[in-house]
């Protein structure tokens, strides 16, 4: 067996990373380009931010679907980049009549293309997504034990491109002047089109398997019909679960007031999991371990709508009270978002290391601590900026390395806990309902992302009253950060303490 990789891992390297450097660049320059150009308050760009992303990790079961049954892999891909690159057009069109938007009571050309860029965005990043990172494994035959290591390349193709894209479209678009968002959101648009012509112009040629197949084509037509005549459809079972689903959504939308988007994400994914664990061909054993998924899907939600802040709240903060002055240069505020992906780049490979290590020894913690470790350093980054802003006068900048030591805490946090969370997911699923499971996985991000917005609107801002969460009324900067550090460190506590009983759970799989 060879020890090189296909040349196809790096086709896919450089579309991911175009791709990635198009979604971070929008999204380090998006929540400022809400309140310095359109002039949006913090609440509402926060409500806006938490339902774009959060609906970007919904669609991808729609996309994954498409592919499955009709499209492939391929041109799932090709439509997404093209879905993409439109919205981000879309975007700097958007930018270009911003002063349409700013103030406005009416519905404008601008408007029509900011919130038209963002739907194009959804749909597309739900058939990329989730079809690039399967033909990864498409390239190598089963049992070949190169796939680690390209999922590891892979991966870097990822962070190379959230690193770079903040620092592209934030020193184009992040400039001070509200004119100048437009290039951030070009640049994000190019990369994507970029993304698309590399994928389009080698695929045919690279992205194929040892025998010179080609990877990801759609699936035969027989195979379909065979599958689908090996399993009829329970049409009264479907109907109960749109039923079930629809009076869930109503429910919560009117008595837990959550807003449409939110009871419509958590109706699903309640509908989603219940469909699972009833399948009347699941063992016991299964059932368990399927059971410890959601749970731990359950404390992903908190974790991921405290680290998500990076692109709101945690924006903002360094927007406004963060000195960023170096030697006479002020860093945009767009900028920090790079150190989450820098830091990634760097500490992963000594994180690997040291679960080896104490894997050697007998040491390394099984998965459901790993995640509550995740969640603690989450916790402690909060807990480390809010005692940097206590007492602080709000018209004062802290240093940022306050903000810099939070980052590096969160992806720390974010290194013991993701990567561990999806190989957890494989591990436990039965295989007829991985891909599923690996959908509900996601499905708990998005409710994450969500719920990051509704939790960014309470950022404090002097211009509005004083915000209120389960009675407790949030006054300062302090005030907010401790939000996560009682939600992180109380969801850390909890799984740390239910980690034994899951481990049972696990039947031997750690």
């Amino acid at each position: 067996m060879s020890k090189s990789h296909p040349k196809g891992l790096y086709v896919l390297f450089v579309t991911e990373m175009w791709e990635r450097f198009s979604y971070y660049g929008m999204r380090g320059i998006f929540a400022l380009f809400m309140i310095k150009a359109l002039l949006f308050d913090k609440a509402l760009a926060s409500t806006i931010y938490g339902n774009y992303t959060g609906l970007v990790y919904l669609t991808p079961l729609i996309g994954g679907y498409v592919a499955d049954r009709y499209w492939g892999n391929r041109k799932s891909i090709f439509w997404g980049g093209i879905m993409m690159a439109i919205g981000q057009f879309m975007l700097f069109g958007s930018a270009l009549l911003y002063e349409q938007i700013a103030g406005a009571e009416g519905f404008s050309t601008g408007h029509l293309l900011f919130y038209g860029g963002l739907g194009f965005l959804i749909f597309g990043n739900g058939f990329f997504k989730p079809n690039i990172s399967t033909m990864v494994g498409q390239l190598y035959p089963e049992g070949d034990n190169r796939l680690d290591s390209a999922m590891t390349i892979f991966y870097m193709g990822i962070n190379l491109g959230a690193f770079i894209a903040p620092l592209v479209a934030g020193g184009f678009g992040d400039t001070g002047d509200p004119a100048d968002f437009k290039w951030g959101f070009l640049a994000a648009a190019l990369g994507m089109v970029l993304s698309t012509i590399i994928f389009e112009l080698l695929k045919n040629k690279y992205i194929v398997t040892s025998e010179g197949a080609p990877v990801g084509m759609p699936p035969a037509k027989n195979d379909v019909k065979d599958e689908e005549e090996k399993k009829p459809v329970n049409f009264a079972e479907i109907i109960g679960y749109i039923v079930l689903g629809t009076g869930l959504g109503l429910g919560l939308w009117k008595f837990a007031e959550l807003d449409g988007i939110a009871s419509t994400m958590l109706s699903i994914t309640i509908v989603a999991m219940l469909s699972i664990i009833r399948d009347k061909e699941l063992t016991k054993i299964e059932k368990q371990r399927i059971g410890v998924i959601y749970i731990c899907a359950l404390f992903v939600i908190f974790f991921w709508s405290a680290f998500e802040q990076a692109g709101v709240s945690l924006t903002f903060f360094a927007e406004e009270q963060t000195n960023r002055n170096i030697m006479g240069w002020e860093m945009p505020a767009s900028f920090f978002q790079s150190f989450n992906a820098l830091f990634i780049v760097i500490f992963a490979p000594i994180m690997a290391w040291l679960w080896t290590k104490l894997g050697d020894k007998k040491m390394e913690p099984a998965s459901p601590y790993k995640q509550a470790i995740g969640l603690f350093l989450l916790a402690i980054g909060y807990l480390v900026i809010a005692f940097g802003v206590k007492d602080v006068d709000p018209n004062v900048k802290v240093s940022m390395m306050w903000l810099v030591g939070l980052y590096w805490l969160h992806t720390i946090g974010e290194l013991a806990l993701s990567p561990i969370g999806l190989s957890m997911v494989v591990k436990l699923s039965p295989v007829k309902f991985t891909s599923l499971l690996m959908g509900v996985w996601f499905l708990a991000m998005a409710n994450a992302n969500k719920f990051a917005g509704v939790l960014s609107s309470f950022y404090p801002d002097p211009s509005k009253p004083t915000p209120s969460l389960l009675g407790f009324q949030i006054e300062t900067l302090y005030d907010f950060f401790m939000i996560f550090v009682f939600m992180a460190g109380g969801a850390s506590i909890i799984l740390f303490f239910l980690s034994k009983t899951l481990l049972k759970m696990m039947h031997g799989i750690r």
